[in-house]
């Protein structure tokens, strides 16, 4: 009976042992949920209100089974509570607020003490295991691994990892890709997640950066960080574009993905069923960059619009498909793989916009100055692009171009000059007719268009302007339906910037009070902040520092 017995003792730590090694879990989770198995079961034979506890000894296997009394002056309970008298009749160190212990004898489980038993063993283990996987698995995101499919449920590939499970879902695998259950799968991970039934990895051979780790482990010099991946754009399992750059000027970064005779970049291209890669050479100038990204189009032209992000791309009428590419591919590409959204003009295109500009610039001066086409084009051509530029240019500017004389130069200044003064007051009793204040009229900073566009946008009075935010004034870009929108402003037709808008803005609050102006500099400190950097500026450094019309 004694050996049976030891034999049953040995027998459960080897079984512990056993799950431990089989589920890759610390030995001694899987002994604690024995232990607080054989806890339930006990209270249930012996009575739920008591606090019993249940040990098993690491070296023996024997299980040893004990109810805790907690030593207190009065008793409420006797099932949880025992009086100091008694306690020290047992332990005579015992004082208030101690625990005695109270050995109780092992019984036999029966049928479903011990299936409850089982199942808080199997749920202990199933939670280590859990948590086991999440936290080893939560800091690979970002790794290539290597699994085989188990099964695949509606289109969804399940992967065995060894260590866990892991889903391809069915919009993260290549098009025409089908998996059967054995296959060997590489793939990317790119979100590991805590989930009611368990920890969920979430793999992907469609992600950007799929493609990007595949380089780095077919190209050492992108492992040893010779060559930086800057970045990717993909058409899974259709098309591709890389971005690269050497921060070594002897090793070229193109020539060292593409390998010899095309081996490297040929091993990407066969994982990813034959998917067309364009290695392409990063370059910190956005125009630069762009047109290298637009390969194998040529281009002829790029025009940057920074603040939006869009850029003008010019290429001959016979290069336009080309760098449209089938269904917009190449071109949608290379604006996700440059961050820049891209329009593609054709030079006839681009010189029929440039031919527009030209005649509306030209028929403005014809109305404007009561000239006849010819000298109207002659002042167009000569760069001229508004009123304000003939009215205050120096006259030798004006007398330089080919068949103007003195006189003729003088008569067109005077007419300009003119046509402002009369555009002036027409400005002003607009402003006047929109209810713009005085006091914002006052405002030296603000010219009359100016302040008829902040009464056509509700802008009226000084506190008005006070309480406008800088972007309601130069307009601002949000992103709308993943493209970039520009929301104009009252100033959108003005040369403004955002530190002359708030300047402005800021000049108000302290016209009204609002705020306090800034303290005024002795010049020993002024020119200390000029070593140290730029000061907040107000609506009159500003406006002081643009150059005046007559400049």
């Amino acid at each position: 009976m004694t050996q049976a017995v030891s034999a049953n003792r040995l027998e459960l730590l080897q079984i512990a042992d056993a799950v431990a090694r089989e589920k890759v879990i610390d030995k001694e989770i899987v002994l604690a949920s024995m232990e607080d198995a054989i806890q339930r079961a006990a209270r249930s034979r012996y009575g739920i209100e008591h606090d019993i506890r249940a040990e098993i000894d690491r070296k023996t296997g024997e299980i040893r089974l004990q109810r805790l009394l907690h030593v207190v002056e009065a008793i409420e309970n006797e099932a949880l509570e025992i009086s100091l008298p008694d306690a020290r009749a047992r332990n005579p160190a015992a004082e208030i607020g101690d625990y005695i212990a109270e050995a109780l004898p092992m019984f036999e489980f029966g049928r479903i003490p011990a299936q409850a038993a089982k199942q808080v063993i199997v749920q202990k283990v199933r939670d280590a295991e859990r948590e086991r996987q999440f936290e080893e698995f939560k800091d690979r995101i970002g790794e290539i691994v290597n699994g085989i499919v188990k099964r695949v449920e509606y289109g969804n590939v399940i992967v065995d990892l060894g260590r866990g499970e892991a889903i391809v879902r069915r919009d993260e695998t290549l098009p025409r890709e089908n998996f059967r259950t054995g296959d060997r799968v590489r793939a990317y991970i790119y979100d590991v997640r805590r989930e009611q039934r368990g920890p969920q990895i979430f793999l992907s051979r469609a992600h950007p950066q799929f493609m990007a780790k595949l380089f780095a482990q077919e190209v050492p010099e992108i492992y040893d960080g010779i060559i930086e991946v800057k970045s990717v754009a993909r058409d899974p399992g259709s098309r591709a574009k890389i971005a690269v750059i050497s921060n070594d000027s002897s090793i070229d970064p193109v020539g060292a993905c593409v390998g010899m005779r095309g081996s490297r970049v040929q091993a990407v291209v066969n994982e990813l069923q034959g998917e067309k890669i364009d290695i392409i050479s990063w370059s910190p100038d956005a125009a630069t960059f762009i047109v290298n990204a637009l390969a194998p189009a040529e281009v002829t032209k790029v025009v940057l619009d920074e603040e939006t992000e869009r850029v003008e791309v010019v290429v001959p009428t016979e290069q336009l498909s080309l760098a449209i590419g089938r269904r917009g591919q190449n071109v949608r590409l290379a604006s996700q793989l440059t961050g820049w959204d891209i329009d593609i003009l054709t030079e006839e295109e681009e010189s029929e916009r440039r031919q527009e500009e030209f005649r509306q610039r030209t028929e403005s001066f014809i109305k404007a100055l009561d000239v006849d086409e010819v000298i109207a084009q002659l002042l167009v051509s000569e760069g001229f692009t508004s009123v304000e530029e003939i009215a205050y240019v120096d006259l030798a500017e004006l007398t330089s171009i080919e068949g103007f004389d003195d006189e003729t130069a003088q008569e067109l200044q005077s007419r300009a000059q003119d046509f402002l003064e009369e555009e002036a007051r027409r400005l002003d009793a607009r402003r006047r007719e929109l209810g713009v204040a005085d006091d914002l009229a006052a405002v030296e900073a603000l010219t009359p268009a100016m302040l008829v566009a902040l009464g056509e946008a509700g802008v009226k009075t000084l506190e008005d302007l006070a309480g406008c935010a800088t972007d309601d004034l130069v307009g601002y870009v949000e992103t709308v339906d993943g493209e970039k929108k520009k929301i104009e402003g009252a100033f959108e037709s003005f040369d403004i910037s955002a530190a002359e808008a708030n300047a402005l803005i800021m000049n108000a609050r302290v016209a009204l009070g609002w705020i306090e102006p800034p303290p005024e500099e002795e010049p020993q400190e002024a020119e200390a902040q000029a070593e140290e950097g730029p000061r907040e500026l107000t609506a009159e450094d500003v406006f002081a520092a643009r150059p005046s019309p007559g400049a």
